[in-house]
């Protein structure tokens, strides 16, 4: 109800607190890149993507049906 009275989405704090914990693990594997200068690049990337559309499809629950 209150979704439709915003005429958005709302998230609840599990949400909130999975997509904070996702980000901070993103930040860690961008900073573990950043100290291997670039060795392993390929799989710091493929981590970073799949931790980006994790936190899209808690953004966006429909996202997930790709």
């Amino acid at each position: 109800m209150l979704a439709c009275a915003l005429g958005r989405q709302t998230r609840s704090k599990v949400d909130e607190h999975v997509i904070n914990e996702l980000r901070r693990l993103g930040g860690l594997q961008k900073h573990l890149f950043n100290q291997g200068g670039g060795v392993l690049s390929k799989e710091y990337s493929q981590v970073l993507v799949e931790i980006t559309k994790a936190i899209g499809r808690i953004v966006r629950p429909d996202a997930g049906a790709e």
